[in-house]
């Protein structure tokens, strides 16, 4: 996706981003006659900060004047089908498609300080990925690329170390 992009916004040519992040879901079972077996919530919740996981391939364009990415914040049912060759990770259960059930809320990220803002208020002035995954309740994973796309982006600067851990204020 990096050369593609790379490529539209060097022509000139304006781009916009749509990203889905549903921050609920409902799984919902129904037989091979569409007879709806089961209706539960799902255990993961998405939050605005799961863009930080498709961003890490191409940061450093988040600051391109051309580029804006657009997060809808969404509540989905997901429909799943038993299958006799169905994945084995759902136990045969296969995902046949998904519906939108409300739009909660939109974000727009147009400039690199718009990042920001997804970073929890309550981080301390200097902070590590460790204290980032603890005030987001996020793993290490997650915090680690955050603070690589925020980097890139120019929006935080490292300013020290302790131990293997990198100290960064946000610029």
């Amino acid at each position: 996706m990096k050369q593609k992009l790379t490529h539209l916004l060097d022509l000139g040519h304006q781009v916009r981003i749509v990203h889905p992040i549903a921050l609920t879901r409902w799984i919902v079972k129904v037989n091979s006659d569409g007879e709806v077996l089961s209706r539960r919530r799902s255990p993961r919740h998405g939050d605005p900060t799961d863009v930080f996981a498709e961003l890490v391939s191409f940061p450093d364009l988040v600051a391109h004047p051309g580029l804006e990415i657009h997060l809808i914040l969404t509540q989905e049912e997901e429909y799943r089908c038993h299958t006799p060759n169905g994945s084995w990770r759902r136990k045969g259960w296969t995902v046949v498609e998904r519906r939108l059930i409300d739009v909660v809320d939109t974000m727009m990220i147009s400039a690199p300080g718009d990042l920001v803002d997804l970073l929890p208020a309550d981080l301390p002035e200097i902070f590590t990925t460790e204290d980032i995954a603890a005030t987001l309740g996020r793993t290490r994973r997650s915090a680690q690329q955050m603070a690589y796309c925020l980097r890139q982006a120019g929006v935080i600067i490292p300013v020290g170390k302790v131990g293997n851990a990198v100290r960064y204020h946000v610029d």
